[in-house]
């Protein structure tokens, strides 16, 4: 008897059918069988089923006669199962790698329920994923299993059937099937979930729901949604059988007149000429089915009393007059963001015309993200070595929480922003400036950079259309014909940024600000930072931190984390930050902590033992901690094509090279990853590309554009001489971190002109 029976009802769905397949063979929980019944399909789909029942004798073919419908059609799996738990999946949605072992586990934490509900994704056919909408429903909240009773809300959960699975005994003591018809899930979802004496709720997406470009079954013009009224009359007389479920009448009269109404609602659905006896059908479903009491929350009041009176005309009207107030409104609002955006340039026009205010600095990071980054150390440097400067930082309204409390927050395309945009003296930011603005005779604009480049950047992306999008190449050169200085951390950088941004500014060969504080920790700042983000003491925390892929239209992940973790064992924790581009899932599992939205990268390394990146910049970053780099890059070839790099990193790597998963998993598991060609490749790494960054970088940038100090004297400390950062975890061994040797020569200043 095998744990699950994964029921897969197939009619015309050739194209995917291979990948709904695949989902459940490939799943790391083998204990299932995968009964496949072929409604009498048209296309292929009972050739392909039987070439892989042919395979995998997990499969089960079962090939009907005559075309029944989707619900029948599972019902003709539900004879076939032996499984102690039924899974349906219909013939275009897939599985999600471990699905069935997510599954098989909350069962047995939950005492075998009687039907467990999880979650899933609609996954489009541009790419995109979108998870549930009501997923907060499914939170592990409270003692599990419960009653219905006891979370009522799951009835707002998308009524279908193959969201959840269901105990085999507890489908066949109620006498649970599918009726004929269009939605049919409607019968089977609400009784199984009200007779249930045991549900379990499982907070993972274990369904990826294909939304085709043609759209779905129920998104077709067709009578056939007249059959909502006959599905919805099956499950009150479900109730009435049982008088102990009577208690759930009014939500289901509820939802019963929300489906109506949105049915009624879609343009698409009902066929011409049809609407207004729709609506006639509904009005007798109300008043059939009306159950006193039933509270109605404002926002459907309206929905009721339409369908409640059948007013066809009435809804037109009112459907009309709601049109035409959306469309008053937004011509309103395009009417005030107009003239707001008029106000706003009249206001900096005059701005422009009073004195720049030496004692005031603007700071910005990635276009209005938080307080971070090369800009966030000098933020705080300015603070400290330059006192007599107000500071004050740009951020969205969802980034102003991470603004220290000394420093001034500021809203993009406020008066207030574009008054610190034409008057302070000091703009520091990483990015692009905004393109509205105009610089200023007396004005400093520090571009300091957002890291190392590996991969090609500014004009040499001209010839890389991926990478270049639609890059406006004279506008870049107008925005950096704004900037005074650049900051640079090695003559690698200092070079390419010369060629790449060419301009009148002077290149400031400091080292990056942001890197100062991997010399200042302390072993108690590691391990604050690691109980924050809940690494468990005694584990090695593996910061996997890859870049964007300009030659993938998805961002998803080269990488599966929980196979490297089950392959490693419980000893190492993986921590997952996503690039800003990344359009995938949560990465979610057991020692898995996504870290995507953490405000602060250097936190990030400072609590991790170990760096596994690709062509990202953290890199030489990191290297500064000197603890093991592990690059990872599958797909160079692709990449190089698109993007391209200034070096090959196979010739001098911070350390291991891995080209495929299984070499990853193979550097870890024998320990080449802090080997001692390892430690030697890095500190090679290191001597390149890290000679400035031994804590003061912030300082001197500070001390040369405010101060006026073109040197900082006494020269760069060597790093060998400064107290070691501190690893990160006992379970590291190996010499002192930090051991950089020292520049040769003092700081040096480079005119670009």
């Amino acid at each position: 008897m095998p744990r699950f029976s994964v029921i897969v009802p197939a009619y015309q769905v050739q194209a995917y059918l291979h990948a709904c397949l695949d989902s459940v063979l490939e799943q790391s929980y083998p204990d299932l069988e995968l009964i496949v019944v072929d409604d009498r399909s048209p296309d292929a789909t009972g050739a392909i089923i039987d070439e892989y029942a042919a395979r995998d004798p997990r499969v089960r073919p079962v090939h009907l006669p005559e075309n029944r419908g989707l619900g029948r059609a599972r019902n003709a799996g539900m004879k076939c199962a032996t499984g102690d738990y039924l899974v349906f999946l219909d013939g275009d949605d897939t599985l999600t790698p471990r699905a069935l072992e997510w599954i098989a586990d909350r069962i047995k934490e939950t005492d075998e329920p009687d039907v467990l509900v999880y979650d899933y994704a609609r996954t489009y056919w541009t790419g995109e994923a979108v998870r549930n909408q009501v997923a907060a429903q499914l939170t592990e909240e409270g003692p599990a299993p419960f009653r219905l009773t006891d979370r009522p809300g799951l009835l707002n959960v998308l009524m279908v059937a193959w969201n959840k699975a269901y105990r085999r005994e507890f489908v066949e003591a109620e006498e649970l099937s599918f009726p004929p018809g269009y939605y049919e899930d409607t019968p089977w979802t609400f009784p199984a979930l009200m007779a249930a004496r045991s549900l379990a709720t499982l907070d993972r997406v274990c369904v990826h729901y294909r939304q085709r470009r043609s759209g779905n079954i129920l998104g077709t013009t067709s009578r056939k949604h007249f059959d909502i009224f006959e599905q919805y009359d099956r499950v009150f007389a479900y109730l009435a059988e049982r008088p102990e479920l009577a208690r759930w009448q009014p939500a289901l009269f509820q939802r019963m007149v929300d489906h109506l109404a949105t049915v009624y609602g879609k343009p698409d659905r009902l066929p011409p000429g049809s609407r207004a006896e729709f609506l006639r059908r509904a009005r007798a479903q109300y008043l059939r089915h009306r159950t006193p009491g039933t509270r109605v929350p404002r926002r459907s009041r309206l929905r009721h009393t339409l369908i409640r009176l059948g007013a066809h005309r009435t809804y037109r009207a009112l459907h009309l007059a709601a049109a035409l107030r959306r469309r008053a409104r937004s011509r309103t609002a395009g009417l005030r963001r107009v003239v707001r955006a008029a106000v706003l340039w009249l206001h900096y026009r005059i701005q422009l015309c009073l004195p720049v205010r030496p004692d005031r600095a603007v700071f910005a990071a990635h276009g209005g993200r938080g307080h971070g980054c090369n800009p966030g150390a000098l933020e705080a440097a300015f603070r400290r070595y330059a006192p007599h400067i107000r500071t004050a930082w740009i951020a969205r309204p969802e980034h102003q929480q991470t603004v220290p409390p000394a420093t001034r927050r500021l809203r993009p395309d406020t008066a207030a922003y574009w008054t610190a945009l034409a008057r302070a003296k000091y703009l520091v930011v990483n990015a692009d400036l905004d393109p509205r603005l105009i610089k200023r005779r007396g004005q400093v604009c520090v571009q300091t950079r957002y890291g190392t480049p590996l991969k090609r950047m500014g004009l040499d992306l001209q010839d890389r259309p991926a990478a270049a999008g639609a890059t406006d190449f004279r506008a870049y050169l107008n925005d950096v014909d704004k900037w005074d200085y650049v900051l640079s951390a090695n003559r690698h950088s200092t070079v390419t940024w010369e060629r790449v941004c060419p301009g009148r500014y002077t290149t400031l060969e400091y080292g990056y600000p942001r890197n100062d504080v991997f010399q200042k920790a302390t072993s108690a700042d590691v391990s604050r930072l690691r109980e924050q983000l809940g690494i468990p003491r005694g584990t090695v925390a593996i910061l996997y931190a890859p870049t964007h892929r300009d030659h993938r239209r998805d961002q998803h992940l080269l990488l599966d984390p929980e196979r490297l973790l089950r392959r490693l064992g419980p000893r190492y924790v993986l921590l997952f930050r996503a690039h800003p581009g990344h359009d995938g899932p949560p990465v979610e599992g057991e020692h898995v902590i996504d870290v995507s939205g953490h405000p602060s990268v250097e936190s990030l390394c400072l609590a991790s033992d170990a760096l596994v990146t690709d062509y990202s910049s953290i890199m030489f970053d990191y290297a500064n901690l000197d603890r093991p780099i592990v690059v990872y890059a599958p797909d160079r070839e692709a990449y190089e094509a698109a993007r391209g790099t200034y070096f090959d990193l196979r010739s001098c790597p911070p350390g291991a090279y891995a080209r495929s998963e299984d070499e990853l998993i193979d550097i870890f598991a024998t320990g080449h990853w802090r080997g001692s060609r390892s430690t030697q490749l890095r500190a090679a790494f290191r001597e390149r590309f890290c000679p400035f960054d031994d804590g003061r970088a912030a300082e001197r940038v500070v001390r040369h554009v405010v101060l006026g100090e073109a040197v900082l004297l006494p020269p760069v400390t060597p790093l060998a001489e400064r107290h070691p950062v501190p690893s990160a975890s006992s379970a590291l061994a190996g010499p002192p971190l930090v051991t950089l040797p020292q520049p040769s020569g003092p700081v040096t200043v480079t005119d670009c002109r």
